[in-house]
């Protein structure tokens, strides 16, 4: 099997970056406004698709569409949200990660057969899905000062693993 080493460093990168997102929106921004949400989508997935992209050999063109990815995930939250609640960001969750593995064969240049990249995408989404659900309760009780934030970057490396192994690892 490859891939583990790099499955494992984007999970806990991103996961660090996650954390310090939600240091900023604990710490620095005092109410839920949706032109901050829209920038930390479209910053978070900026650098996902900029780790792929470098895996990739194509690190602009990663983050260019990653950033593209973040900003429509995050659009269609705010737009579902008040009709649906939080519990839209797990569907937005589940449509990044099938987003992401499109992504992830384009960067590769490869001639990968749609139903590979679907089969790989709803495995990503549903794995990180399950995950993301399991480590949500990481904000509750809203204590930020209490938080511990290395809990926050092993719990999102949880999240992040499931969905970075569906598109990166490979068999020989």
């Amino acid at each position: 099997m490859r891939g583990i080493a790099p499955t494992l460093a984007a999970s806990v990168l991103i996961a660090g970056l996650s954390t310090l997102g939600d240091f900023i929106w604990a710490t620095w921004i005092p109410q839920h406004v949706a032109v901050y949400g829209l920038m930390h989508g479209t910053l978070l997935f900026c650098a996902v698709g900029a780790v792929l992209g470098m895996l990739a050999g194509r690190p602009a063109a990663g983050a260019m569409a990653g950033a593209a990815i973040g900003a429509a995930a995050a659009g269609s939250f705010y737009l579902a949200a008040p009709f649906t609640g939080y519990s839209t960001m797990f569907v937005v969750w589940i449509g990044v990660w099938v987003a992401l593995a499109f992504l992830h064969a384009e960067l590769r240049r490869g001639h990968t057969a749609i139903r590979q990249v679907l089969g790989r995408g709803a495995i990503a989404a549903a794995g990180s899905g399950v995950a993301f659900y399991a480590i949500s309760g990481i904000w509750r009780p809203f204590d930020p000062q209490g938080w511990d934030y290395l809990v926050h970057v092993a719990a999102w490396t949880l999240a992040y693993l499931p969905g970075f192994a569906a598109l990166l690892l490979r068999t020989r």
